[in-house]
This record gives C-alpha cells, sequence and structure tokens, in this order.
C-alpha cells in the first residue's frame, strides 16, 4: 500500500494545472460515482489526476493496470484505505481489471460517504460484466482535441466554445474575431496532421510513431481486456484496418471484405463494431439505421483526421481529410448521419456538403437547412461557412 501511495502522492503532483480540457466543466464532480470513457491518449488520466488536485478531502490516485492488482483485489484495499480516511478514489484504467464492475458496485453500495472517479477504454460497456453499473454511475465521454483546444495548447490562443446553432447563424461575426489574432488556416493544416491527441506537445517528432503504438495497444490490449477475442480475431481486426485505412472513406461491401480477410460476415461486423467503440475508425450510418453492429454502414472513415496521415504512403486525400475531421468534431455534441443530398446531415435536421474554397451549393440547392463547410477559407458568407470553424464546438 505504502508504494501506491507514493506513486498516488508524486502523480497528482506533478500534473500541470495550466492546461484543462472542455469535460472539466461539464461533469458534475459531486455525483458519488463518475466513469468517464475515451480512447487511449486523449487524456484521461491527466483529468483525472487534475480534478485530484482541486479536491480538499484526503484522496488517492489508483492505476488499476498496476502490477499489483494481479494478485490483489482492488475492493480489499479500498476498504482498506477507507478506514485510514480516504474518502475519495480516482481510479485510472478499470478496464485493465477483471472484477471492476463488482468491486465499484459493492463499494458505492456500501460505503454512502465514499466517491469514485474512475477512467476506462472508449469499447468499455457499464452495463456489462459481473454488475451493471449504468443506474449508479454518471456516464462521460471524453474526445480527443477540438481544434479549439489544440489552438490553445499549441499557440496559447484561448477562445470561447461556439454552439452549432450560434456557428450557423453568426459566422460572418466569429471568424473575423478568431482570424484577427492568428493564421488560421496554418494552424488547421496542423492540427489535421497532429493535433487530435494532447502527446503532440512533447512528441512532433516522432508523432506519428507513437500514434502506430497507441492504435495496437488499442487493438492487442484495450479491446481483448473488455471483449472475448481470441489471438485470431486480433489478427482479424488489424488486417481490417490495414484494408479500410488503405482507402477511406471506405463504402463496405461486407462480402468482399470477408472473403479478403478469411472470416465470416458477421465477424467482419463485429470487428467494425469493435475499431469503431475503440477509437480507430468512425462508422457512418443512416438515420434510419438502429445501433445493432449487426447493420452495415454506409460509410467508414478514421476516427480522425491524425490517423490518416499515420496510415497513408503518401499525402492523404484533401477531401478525405476535410469530410474525416468534420465528423469527428461534430459527433462529440451531436448526432450525424448519413445524408440523401449532401455529405452528412446532423441531428436529422441540418444537412451539410463538405468542401474546398470552390465548392458549389448544386448537390443542396433547394434542400433546406443546408450549409457547405468549406476548406481553405478564412471567412464565409451566406450558407458557406469555414470548414475549420467547426472545430470550435467544444
Amino acid at each position: 500500500m505504502e508504494r501506491l501511495l507514493k506513486i498516488s502522492k508524486r502523480r497528482s503532483e506533478s500534473v500541470s494545472m495550466e492546461f484543462q480540457r472542455y469535460l472539466s466543466t461539464e461533469i458534475d464532480w459531486e455525483q458519488r460515482l463518475i466513469i468517464i470513457r475515451g480512447s487511449r491518449g486523449t487524456g484521461k488520466t491527466t483529468l483525472l489526476l487534475q480534478q485530484m488536485r482541486k479536491t480538499k478531502d484526503q484522496s488517492v490516485y489508483l492505476s488499476l493496470d498496476d502490477f499489483y492488482f494481479e494478485t490483489n483485489r482492488f475492493l480489499l484495499l479500498a476498504e482498506s484505505l477507507y478506514g485510514k480516511g480516504f474518502k475519495k478514489i480516482f481510479l485510472d484504467e478499470v478496464h485493465q481489471y477483471e472484477h471492476w464492475s463488482k468491486d465499484l458496485k459493492n463499494l458505492i453500495d456500501n460505503y454512502p460517504d465514499l466517491q469514485i472517479i474512475a477512467t476506462g477504454s472508449s469499447i468499455l460497456k457499464i452495463d456489462r460484466g459481473q454488475a451493471d453499473l449504468s443506474r449508479r454511475s454518471s456516464l462521460h465521454y471524453l474526445s480527443g482535441l477540438s481544434f479549439r483546444e489544440f489552438l490553445a495548447l499549441e499557440n496559447q490562443e484561448y477562445f470561447p466554445i461556439y454552439p452549432l446553432s450560434e456557428i450557423l447563424e453568426n459566422h460572418l461575426e466569429i471568424s473575423p474575431q478568431i482570424n484577427d489574432r492568428i493564421n488560421i488556416l496554418d494552424a488547421f493544416q496542423k492540427y489535421l496532421n497532429y493535433g487530435y491527441y494532447p502527446f503532440f506537445l512533447n512528441q512532433k517528432k516522432d508523432y506519428h510513431q507513437k500514434l502506430q503504438q497507441v492504435i495496437q495497444l488499442i487493438t492487442e490490449i484495450d479491446i481483448p481486456s473488455v471483449e472475448n477475442i481470441n489471438y485470431t480475431t486480433v489478427r482479424s481486426i488489424r488486417k481490417l484496418l490495414y484494408v479500410i485505412s488503405q482507402s477511406v472513406p471506405f463504402t463496405p461491401n461486407i462480402q468482399s471484405l470477408s472473403e479478403k480477410i478469411g472470416v465470416s460476415r458477421n465477424a467482419i461486423l463485429r470487428v467494425l463494431d469493435l475499431l469503431n467503440r475503440g477509437g480507430v475508425l468512425n462508422l457512418l450510418r443512416s438515420g434510419n439505421q438502429g445501433g445493432s453492429f449487426l447493420q452495415k454502414p454506409e460509410k467508414i472513415y478514421l476516427q480522425n483526421p491524425n490517423l490518416n496521415f499515420t496510415f497513408a504512403a503518401s499525402q492523404p486525400n484533401k477531401g478525405t481529410l476535410r469530410e474525416t475531421f468534420f465528423l469527428n468534431q461534430l459527433q462529440t455534441k451531436h448526432q450525424v448521419t448519413s445524408s440523401r443530398f449532401g455529405d452528412f446531415m446532423v441531428d436529422n435536421q441540418f444537412t451539410f456538403e463538405i468542401g474546398g474554397a470552390t465548392k458549389t451549393g448544386k448537390q443542396i440547392q433547394g434542400v433546406p437547412l443546408a450549409y457547405i463547410a468549406a476548406d481553405d477559407i478564412e471567412n464565409g458568407v451566406g450558407n458557406r461557412i469555414p470548414l475549420w470553424l467547426f472545430g470550435f464546438l467544444y
């Protein structure tokens, strides 16, 4: 225990409080059980440690991937810590520990004044496992950096969050205020290349090599730790990811993929679902599709533009980068589906066509509440809105 307490003290004292993620102001930190999911590398641990620094109660940080928990039960340690006066436990990497859901349920039920704030993989399902925590927990998802957050880290330029309704109505006033302070188009290109994961700050030189390692850890550790899959399925995941990454956005032919990878149709659909939940792919579905993974998506994208650069043999296609960015940034706060007329439908209400500076509105002509998200422009006009501005939604 003493070793874990020393690690906790060292980690909490060393975390920087200078920059804090959007989620830090959205969570009700007084809830008794808070679970924060997110893809590997998006900053969950930093968020956890920053909140620990803010608390005035006696608290402890524990990571359940520590080798201590290979032979020791977290429940018993937590009870011992509670007896020593620790009323707040900041718990990291819960998906790495077999009994996480059962232990959390027992602690929350048996110790009314104990608070647990936990992080886990984006693939984690709290209504599964040994205990259903869906009714006991406040569940949140941490996305990677928005373009707005990237500007704060990279350029020390801090801008407010703009809701989608405000961007659509007032983009003519908003974009010049931002352009006056920064070379926005240059910064946007940097963001597309290396700005989604906070670790870019310290690893720009080998950023994409690090990102390859992140994807490897997601496919070989995070997904198998939550889902009951064997080594053959892990290999299928990697094969499928490579095939898709070479031709995104990918319009899936499931039968063709099944033959190419050498697994069944349902296995392909399951792997796609795992990669989507793991934060590697984005599956674009139509508005009338349900949530079952057995339904074929309309299109498949890599989860964020940085991955396009990581997987590409040469410079990624600009059209692909634009669509990937728009889908990635919008989905954090909104429902994004395929559209009959444009590229995307948002909240079953707004139609968006994505393109370059010269993109016309021919495809969405006559469509109500339709907009063009145009790249390579600093300011918009009418229903033509700068693409980069959709990076200020969170």
